[in-house]
C-alpha cells in the first residue's frame, strides 16, 4: 500500500512505501529520452541502433578436409573475398515480408567440376593412403574408395557453397544484417541435385536493413508537437517541500500520550479493506489494501486516497476506526476504479515531531557548505529549477520520439526485433539482480528461452515502438547530413571505457565506440528536431 509517492515531474525523493493501493495515478513514459543519453555517457543501452552496423560474418578458420560438416539450413559465415569462378552463377532475388530477401542460386556444372577437382587435390595432399608415400599421386578411384564417395560428395558441396556464397550475396552487400544469413535448402536436397544433375541449386534467406517510409514524405521537417507538462508541483513548491523534508530529518519523534492524530504527526497503523455490497456473500477482501505496521506521515496526506486522512484524524493509540471510501475512476489499479470499500484502521503507535528551530544555526546540517538559511533556500530552489528544466526537455524529447514512430512505416526484421528485445530483457535482468541478488537457480529460470520468449511476446508492442523510434532517428541523421565533433566521440568513448574499468566490467571497445556514436547521433537529431519543430506546452 503506497501512501506517499514521488510522482511529480521534479522527481524529488519523497518517502515511498512499498505498497500500491493508496497511491494516486502516476504518469510514466515508455519512450527513451535521448536527453539522458547526452548527459550520461555510461548509460549506453538506453537507445541503440543495431540496424546501422551490419556486417557479414567473418569466415571461420580452415577446417581439416577429413571433417565434413553439412550446412543443412543453418546460419553460415560468408567470406567477403570472392574467388574467381570458371563460370557465372545464376541468382534470382525475391523480396519477402519483414525485410527478408531470398536468393535462389544455381551453380553450373563447370563450377561444380572445378570445386570437385580442388577437393580431390586437397585430399591427395593430406590423406595418408596405405601403400602410397605422403605427397605421391594416388589414383582417383583409390583415393575416393579410401576417403569414401559420400564424404567426397559432401566436401565438394561444401566447397561449392563456400566459393559461391560471396558471389550470391553480392546484391545484398552493405544491406545484410549480421548473423542472419541462412541456407534454407536442406543438405540432402542439395546432395540429390548434385548427384543427379552435376549442378547445385540452393536458396539463401537473409535479413536486410529495413527501409524507412515517411508518412507524409519528409514529415519530420514540419513537426507539430504538443507537450504535456505535469503541473502538480513547481520548482518553488518543490524546494519548500525539500527544505521541510530536510528539517524533519533533524527532528526527534516523541510518543503522543494525551490526544489523537493531528496534521504533522506520524502514526504506525494496520490497514485492511473489503468491498461494499448489499449482499454480504459478495463482500471480498482487497489484498492490495492490507498492510501492517505502516508508518504514515500525515504531511503526505494530499497524496493519498481521497478522504483517507480526514477519516483517521483524531484517532488515538490503540483505537480502531472503520469508514467507507470510493476509489477514483482514475485510479492506477484498474480493478479498483470506482470500487466502494470499507476500510478498517488500527492505530498502533502515535508520534509527534520535536523539531529544532529553523534558523541559520541549522544551515550546515540542512545543506553542507551553506552558512545561512537563505543560502539553503536559494540553493535548493536552483537545484529544483534545474530539475524542472531537465524534466521539461525530457518530456519534449519523449513527445518528439513518440510522434516520429507514428510517422513511419517499416518492415522490421525478426532478427532485429529479437536483438532489441533481448537487449531490453538483459537490462531488466541486471536491474532485478542488482535489487534482489538472485541465486543461480532463479537467474537460470529467468534466463531460460521460455522466459525470454514470453518477454518478447508480452512486450512486442513496446519493442516494436522502440525499434521504429531508433530507425526514424537514424534515418533523419543520414538524410540531413548531420555531424558532431570527432573529439566529442573520442572523449565520450574514453569516459565510457573508464566507467567499465571502474566497475571492473568486460567491454568490447569497438562496440562501445559504435554505441557512443549512435547516442551522439541521436542527441544531434533531437537537437535538430527541437529547432525545426513547432512545440506547444500544455499543463496536465
Amino acid at each position: 500500500m503506497e501512501l506517499c509517492s514521488s510522482t511529480t515531474v521534479l522527481k524529488f525523493k519523497a518517502y515511498t512505501s512499498p505498497h500500491s493501493f493508496l497511491s494516486p495515478i502516476t504518469t510514466t513514459t515508455s519512450s527513451v529520452s535521448l536527453l539522458q543519453l547526452k548527459k550520461t555517457h555510461s548509460t549506453l543501452h538506453k537507445l541503440s541502433f543495431p540496424f546501422r552496423h551490419f556486417h557479414l560474418l567473418q569466415p571461420p578458420p580452415p577446417r581439416n578436409p577429413t571433417q565434413f560438416t553439412a550446412f543443412a539450413s543453418s546460419s553460415v559465415a560468408v567470406d567477403t573475398q570472392k574467388d574467381r569462378l570458371p563460370a557465372d552463377i545464376a541468382v534470382t532475388e525475391t523480396e519477402e515480408p519483414s525485410s527478408r530477401v531470398r536468393l535462389s542460386v544455381e551453380v553450373p556444372p563447370a563450377v561444380c567440376e572445378d570445386c570437385y577437382d580442388r577437393v580431390i587435390n586437397e585430399f591427395m595432399k593430406q590423406a595418408k593412403v596405405p601403400g602410397f608415400r605422403p605427397g605421391k599421386k594416388v589414383p582417383e578411384s583409390i583415393l575416393i574408395s579410401y576417403v569414401g564417395k559420400q564424404n567426397v560428395r559432401k566436401a565438394t558441396i561444401e566447397s561449392i557453397l563456400r566459393r559461391t556464397l560471396p558471389h550470391a550475396m553480392s546484391s545484398v552487400t552493405g544491406k545484410a544484417l549480421k548473423d542472419t544469413v541462412h541456407i534454407a535448402t536442406k543438405f540432402s536436397d542439395m546432395e540429390e541435385t548434385y548427384s543427379s544433375l552435376n549442378c547445385l541449386r540452393y536458396d539463401i534467406v537473409v535479413d536486410v536493413a529495413p527501409v524507412v517510409k515517411w508518412i507524409p514524405e519528409n514529415g519530420y521537417k514540419n513537426l507539430k508537437i504538443v507537450v504535456e507538462i505535469d503541473s502538480d508541483i513547481g520548482a518553488q513548491k518543490a524546494s519548500e517541500q525539500e527544505l521541510r523534508r530536510r528539517h524533519k530529518s533533524l527532528g526527534v519523534l516523541r510518543i503522543v500520550t494525551d490526544r489523537g492524530l493531528q496534521i504533522g504527526d506520524v502514526a504506525v497503523i494496520d490497514i485492511s479493506a473489503t468491498t461494499i455490497d448489499q449482499d454480504e456473500s459478495n463482500v471480498q477482501k482487497i489484498p492490495s489494501a492490507e498492510t501492517k505496521g505502516f508508518h504514515f506521515d500525515t504531511e503526505d496526506g494530499e497524496k493519498l486516497l481521497p478522504g483517507f486522512l480526514d477519516s483517521i484524524i483524531g484517532i488515538q493509540r490503540g483505537e480502531t476506526k472503520s469508514f467507507p471510501l470510493v476509489f477514483p475512476e482514475s485510479w492506477r489499479q484498474e480493478n479498483l476504479c470506482g470500487v466502494r470499500a470499507q476500510f478498517t484502521v488500527e492505530c498502533k503507535e502515535l508520534f509527534y515531531r520535536d523539531l529544532p528551530e529553523l534558523d541559520d544555526s541549522l544551515a550546515e546540517k540542512l545543506l553542507p557548505g551553506c552558512t545561512t538559511l537563505e543560502q539553503v533556500k536559494e540553493s535548493l530552489l536552483q537545484k529544483c529549477l534545474e530539475v524542472e528544466q531537465t524534466a521539461r526537455e525530457q518530456a519534449t524529447d519523449n513527445a518528439i520520439l513518440d510522434q516520429l514512430r507514428k510517422m513511419i512505416e517499416v518492415e522490421i526484421p525478426q532478427s532485429l526485433f529479437e536483438e532489441q528485445g533481448r537487449q531490453l530483457y538483459g537490462a531488466k535482468l541486471l536491474q532485478i539482480q542488482a535489487n534482489m541478488k538472485l541465486n543461480e537457480q532463479q537467474l537460470a529460470s529467468l534466463s531460460s528461452p521460455k522466459a525470454v520468449n514470453e518477454y518478447l511476446e508480452s512486450q512486442k508492442e513496446n519493442i516494436t515502438g522502440i525499434i521504429k523510434q531508433n530507425l526514424a532517428v537514424g534515418d533523419i541523421f543520414k538524410r540531413e547530413n548531420l555531424e558532431f565533433p570527432t573529439e566529442e566521440l573520442v572523449k565520450e568513448v574514453e569516459n565510457s571505457i573508464a566507467e567499465f574499468k571502474r566497475h571492473k566490467q568486460e567491454y568490447d571497445e569497438e562496440r562501445v565506440k559504435e554505441q557512443v556514436q549512435e547516442i551522439l547521433e541521436g542527441a544531434k537529431v533531437l537537437e535538430w528536431l527541437r529547432e525545426h519543430a513547432e512545440i506547444e506546452y500544455t499543463t496536465r
